[in-house]
């Protein structure tokens, strides 16, 4: 009984320090939320998933919707005139945010 104890309570220890990794929510994530999804999983056809996402590569590609060298006007408008400090935020979240697997689909 004193096993199964000790090993709750380690596991609860382990749980609170791993919910407190997790990044808090941005507050710029509705409009990004519309399209990929609050954990990153696209929630329409065509939009890519963004959970587990490189923090380089979601970094980069959000600045360049930002400034223009990744001209798809959809992202530029959407992504708008966001500071650092908000594109950072979101990167944080999105790269964060454990891959789901796709559900199949059928013909």
């Amino acid at each position: 009984m004193r096993t199964v104890l000790l090993a709750a309570l380690g596991l609860t220890g382990a749980l609170s320090v791993l919910a407190t990794d997790m990044p808090p929510k941005p507050m710029r994530l509705g409009l990004c939320a519309a399209c990929h999804g609050e954990t990153g999983m696209a929630q329409i056809p065509g939009a890519p998933n963004l959970a587990g996402q490189r923090l380089d590569y979601l970094r980069k590609a959000l600045k360049d919707y930002r400034d223009g060298s990744r001209d798809v006007p959809l992202m530029r408008a959407a992504i708008g005139p966001v500071s650092d400090a908000d594109l950072d935020q979101l990167v944080r979240w999105y790269s964060a945010q454990p891959p789901q697997p796709q559900a199949a689909t059928t013909p």
